[in-house]
């Protein structure tokens, strides 16, 4: 089918502020917690988006989606993971087989700690409703994120592993995320990568997964599909924007001509933009007018929903 994107509305931005790298103590992770946060300039009651990067990157990506969020009345929180290549953490460092769930950690440490964060912004500490919180993440990122909201990782007996839901976030996007493990994984991987036998059906919380139709991971043996199922194997409310000719970086999410981009595209990248903060604003924000009418507009399925 000849999927065509969901028509862009123009908007302008608000300016926003951004302050990086703020230090957060974090005594048993081994090394300090660096976090950037993004926030419109002017404004109250903001809600917030704690933001999870994909593998091996950091703080300073994924500028077309947080600041295009501070843009439109969000305050942003990207923490640096220990397996970003900014760290450069030896291979034989006893942390790295558990980067995945000190990430979760840092997640929670973050939301532990967002009153302080927020108030190292000048001017920004009294606009901030620390109520409303959603979390999104990319690739391995969407999987740390997908813990917030229930996605469980199976323990070496195929049991489902701890519950790292917390209930102060309201809903998720989850981006280019990684589908369910079992058969679904290439061979090999399940060895290596043990945390990918991920499953969804404890998943409750409403979110938002975006996934590119050529996103072709070598991690599955079920090509672009692989990445719909955050979608269709959750339970609750849940939403799905197919990206059309979306790979791994649906369009340019990594940063304006940043080298990660396989797929570099503005239409792609704006549907992006335009979709995930018009669900987020919904979300968290009860604005729900530009969501429902990006759904009325679209007619060839690229954006669908269930409850």
């Amino acid at each position: 089918m000849n999927r065509t994107p969901v028509p862009m509305p123009s908007a302008t931005p608000a300016p926003i502020l951004s302050v990086k790298p703020i230090t957060v103590d974090a005594p048993d992770r081994g090394s300090d917690l660096q976090v950037r946060v993004a926030a419109p300039l002017v404004g109250g009651g903001l809600p917030v988006v704690l933001f999870a990067h994909g593998f091996g990157s950091s703080l300073d990506l994924y500028g077309p989606l947080t600041d295009h969020w501070a843009a439109q009345g969000m305050v942003v929180v990207q923490p640096t993971f220990l397996d970003s290549r900014t760290l450069d953490l030896p291979v034989d460092d006893p942390r790295v087989p558990h980067v995945w769930r000190r990430r979760v950690d840092d997640l929670v440490h973050v939301l532990d700690r967002l009153g302080e964060l927020v108030a190292t912004v000048p001017g920004l500490a009294d606009r901030v409703d620390p109520t409303r919180v959603a979390v999104a993440g990319h690739s391995f990122g969407g999987q740390s994120a997908g813990q917030l909201l229930g996605l469980r990782v199976d323990g070496s007996g195929g049991e489902p592993g701890p519950d790292r839901s917390d209930p102060r976030v309201r809903a998720g996007v989850l981006l280019a995320t990684a589908g369910r493990g079992g058969d679904s994984l290439a061979p090999g991987t399940a060895e290596a990568m043990p945390f990918l036998n991920a499953r969804f059906d404890q998943m409750s919380a409403p979110a938002l997964v975006v996934a590119g139709d050529h996103d072709d991971s070598p991690l599955t043996v079920r090509g672009p599909a692989w990445t719909t199922d955050p979608y269709h194997l959750s339970p609750g409310p849940k939403s799905l924007l197919t990206v059309p000719g979306g790979e791994h970086f649906l369009g340019g999410i990594a940063g304006y001509e940043a080298v990660e981009n396989t797929d570099p595209d503005p239409a792609r990248l704006a549907l992006v933009q335009r979709v995930t903060t018009a669900y987020l604003r919904a979300a968290l924000l009860e604005e729900s007018a530009d969501w429902e009418r990006l759904r009325a507009e679209d007619s060839d399925g690229v954006l669908v929903s269930k409850s």
